[in-house]
């Protein structure tokens, strides 16, 4: 009988079963049966904090109408904390070794998640103001989780020697960085002027892995680890809109003083919602052909930074929903049901951008089917508009992914087999 083959040397075929040390040689990208970790999933737990926190924020600014504060605060705290996730996930695809060094750095990391999270009600707060962007506390939370990075990456510059000038510019890069965010502390500078100059440092932060690794190597990560690690944080923002259902459902009960056929609508319209978001997300392989064309993966990983925005967004709507229901709200239900529709269209595009973006085809029946998402929620809101229940209007909006769903399991999925059958092999 043949022996498997070996992995190639410095490569870790799996994790070691001892916890105190482990060389940071990176590990194999063809390993077989990868799987994200219970450290991993550990990890992924506390953004629900920070999604919560940003739901909460954006909800509360969108009730008093203030569209602006919503988009530039919510940007500037969700690119926190899913720019500081992406790095430590893929670099955690490649290198994780679960040794007592990598845990504790994992835990630091959790610990600037938390105060990242403390953070974002001063953002909101002084962007709705007006006057200057409080950014101390979440500054403070996101240097300390870089930090813990650059302690990683300067662990593999030590131990992989084929890729340390890869590491080390992700060191230098991550470095210069905060230097940039800590000086932002102490320049108390305009909003304007603030969130500008925190633009430039988040291109430059993005820049920083693109030149890393097309200029000095490839890092070792996995393709299926990968696009598991990333449905696995989509899952936990759906989290935010059961949230957000909760919070709707609730402020029905107490406003009617019981069940009710709204309360019911909203109840299975939420849930809805999330399932057939989910659906969606799920339907496409990306592992598959994140294997096949590795340098597809920039532009996939990185505009899901804008597809987990619009997911917390479209909690924070079902939180406007909550607040018009209750009679607490400064604007009605029309702007309600548009600022959950809006991020629902804004996630739905995101999909069918992402999924031609990966197999470089076009599909003029997703053409048709993105005209039936965008009908179900003009009509959704059109609804509401025209006197209909916020509740009948919610169960509307979760039609939207249902068109999908729908096309995809009928006729879709055969376009799909094509499509990814063919980005593989070329």
């Amino acid at each position: 009988m043949p022996r498997p083959a070996r992995p190639a040397a410095g490569i870790l075929p799996r994790m070691s079963t001892n916890h105190v040390y482990a060389r940071m040689t990176g590990r194999d990208p063809q390993e077989r049966h990868r799987a994200a970790t219970p450290l991993e999933l550990l990890f992924d737990l506390v953004f629900v904090v920070a999604f919560s926190q940003i739901g909460t924020e954006m909800a509360h600014v969108l009730e008093l109408g203030d569209i602006s504060t919503a988009l530039l605060a919510g940007w500037f705290c969700v690119f926190a904390v899913t720019w500081a996730w992406i790095n430590f996930t893929w670099l955690a695809s490649a290198y994780d070794t679960d040794d007592l060094y990598f845990r504790i750095a994992t835990m630091v990391i959790m610990i600037g998640v938390i105060v990242v999270a403390l953070g974002v009600p001063p953002v909101f707060h002084s962007i709705e103001e007006g006057h200057h962007l409080d950014n101390s506390v979440m500054v403070a939370g996101y240097v300390i989780m870089r930090i813990a990075t650059i302690a990683l990456w300067l662990r593999v510059a030590r131990h992989d020697e084929k890729r340390r000038k890869t590491a080390l510019s992700y060191v230098a890069n991550i470095s210069i960085a905060q230097v940039g965010w800590i000086a932002l502390i102490f320049l108390n500078l305009p909003v304007g002027t603030t969130i500008a100059i925190a633009i430039v440092l988040q291109l430059f932060e993005l820049a920083g892995p693109i030149f890393a690794e097309l200029r000095f190597g490839r890092t070792p990560w996995h393709p299926h680890h990968i696009a598991e690690r990333y449905g696995l944080l989509v899952i936990i923002t759906l989290g935010e809109v059961i949230l957000g259902t909760i919070v709707a459902i609730s402020a029905i009960l107490e406003e009617q003083h019981g069940w009710s056929v709204d309360a019911a609508l909203v109840a299975f319209g939420g849930t809805a919602l999330a399932f057939g978001m989910w659906w969606m997300y799920f339907a496409i392989p990306w592992g598959v052909v994140l294997e096949r064309h590795p340098k597809r993966a920039w532009v996939w990983g990185y505009l899901q930074i804008l597809l987990f925005g619009s997911l917390v967004a479209v909690g924070a709507g079902l939180h406007v929903a909550a607040y018009v229901i209750g009679g607490e709200a400064h604007v009605d239900a029309t702007f309600a049901a548009l600022s959950i529709a809006i991020p629902v269209l804004v996630f739905e595009a995101l999909l069918f951008v992402l999924y031609g973006l990966l197999v470089l085809q076009v599909d003029p029946f997703h053409a048709w089917l993105f005209l039936g998402v965008v009908a179900v929620l003009f009509v959704a809101v059109a609804a509401v508009a025209l006197g209909a229940s916020l509740g009948f209007g919610i169960l509307l909006i979760a039609c939207s992914p249902v068109v999908v769903v729908v096309g995809y399991e009928a006729v879709g999925w055969r376009h799909a087999d094509t499509m990814i059958g063919k980005a593989v092999r070329d």
